[in-house]
């Protein structure tokens, strides 16, 4: 295996998405290209695009619903590196990993309003609730400690009615 010299290589802009729903669990989807990798919603930021205008537009894409509102943007921004052997895989090779900027949501629909195949391509093959520290149970090994950090930034978030 070829080693990747990623220290020349940027960290790609993006956001994640913490969508709480009225019971206060987290939406979760399978990722398409990774059987049982599951995620929350995220995605790169456009340019001259906000952290919030991010989100929306993301949540749209991957979850085929905008009926959320903000409840808080994350002060501080974290970032991961992709294994090795993903470097090529992903944006073409020009990223070493992701700086993102996480953002928690309050879901304002129902279950009938998530669509995953809303757009093309999907993003996710199902979907689900759960309690956000179980997140860490579902994720891909490297991005862990990144959802440890979303979990200590948003455990005060009650969204319940």
């Amino acid at each position: 295996m070829t080693h990747i010299n990623k220290e020349h290589l940027a960290y790609r802009p993006c956001v994640g998405i913490a969508l709480f729903n009225a019971q206060g669990k987290v939406f979760v989807g399978e990722r398409i290209d990774t059987p049982n990798a599951w995620q929350m919603p995220q995605g790169g930021m456009d340019e001259g695009e906000t952290a919030a205008q991010t989100a929306l537009r993301e949540l749209a894409e991957e979850t085929g619903t905008s009926k959320a509102e903000i409840i808080k943007i994350a002060d501080n921004k974290i970032r991961y590196d992709l294994p090795d052997h993903l470097i090529t895989k992903f944006w073409d090779g020009q990223y070493r990993g992701q700086e993102q900027t996480w953002v928690a949501a309050r879901f304002t629909g129902t279950d009938a309003d998530i669509n995953l195949n809303a757009f093309e391509p999907a993003e996710f093959r199902a979907w689900q609730w759960v309690d956000l520290p179980n997140t860490l149970d579902l994720i891909v090994p490297f991005k862990r400690d990144i959802y440890r950090d979303v979990i200590d930034m948003f455990k005060d978030i009650s969204v319940k009615t």
